[in-house]
């Protein structure tokens, strides 16, 4: 069994995601900090509030106090927190000139400066490298490391960025391996929520059949 096994088991099972749902890159963005540590549909509630302000952009954002702001995405939860790193985030993204600069540097100079902003981890950052600028690095999540680790391919106790390299490593021959990260990880997204639960359910489960746990 490997990382392309289950990827194909996957697709065959629940066909393309087409994620991250997103009229443009900096809405994928804002979704990937509202997203910390709260279920999606909470964060579209949230987006659509900011969509309803009309505040769906860095400068609104920025210029918004952050007792409003925090009100707009309250269905986010840790709504005070997420306003004041929203705020970071466009606060650098402005002074780095947004998308139109942001999008020619290096995958590695842009994951590092992402990672220097308050408020922004690696699994964030990693987020907004994949699904707003496209770029060939993979997300680990939670979902990512309960499956793989009940599946025996990982040990669950590896730090985030030795997780990393290893699915990218895995899978780094692929003709188009932004698309397939792309997809791989939204694929493990739906399979953890439908199947790999913290209380699994397996009957129907495609990956049963090699499943360890």
């Amino acid at each position: 069994m490997t990382f392309k096994w289950v990827y194909h088991q996957l697709l065959s099972a629940y066909g393309q995601q087409h994620w991250w749902p997103g009229d443009s890159p900096f809405e994928i963005m804002a979704g990937a900090i509202l997203t910390q540590n709260t279920a999606w549909p909470n964060v579209e509630k949230a987006i659509t509030n900011l969509k309803q302000q009309q505040a769906l952009n860095p400068q609104t954002i920025l210029h918004t106090s952050q007792t409003k702001l925090a009100e707009w995405i309250r269905p986010s939860g840790y709504f005070n927190i997420k306003a004041e790193r929203l705020k970071h985030y466009c606060d650098w993204y402005i002074t780095q000139g947004e998308y139109p600069v942001l999008r020619q540097w290096h995958t590695e100079k842009l994951r590092d400066a992402l990672l220097s902003v308050k408020g922004i981890g690696p699994e964030t950052a990693d987020d907004i490298l994949l699904y707003a600028f496209e770029r060939p690095v993979f997300v680990i999540d939670a979902y990512t490391r309960r499956i793989f680790s009940r599946l025996g391919l990982v040990n669950d106790i590896e730090k985030y960025e030795e997780l990393r390299h290893l699915f990218e490593s895995a899978l780094k021959h692929e003709d188009d391996k932004t698309a397939l990260l792309n997809e791989f990880h939204a694929l493990i997204v739906w399979h953890g929520k439908q199947h790999c639960k913290n209380k699994p359910s397996c009957e129907g489960c495609v990956l049963r059949q090699e499943c360890d746990f």
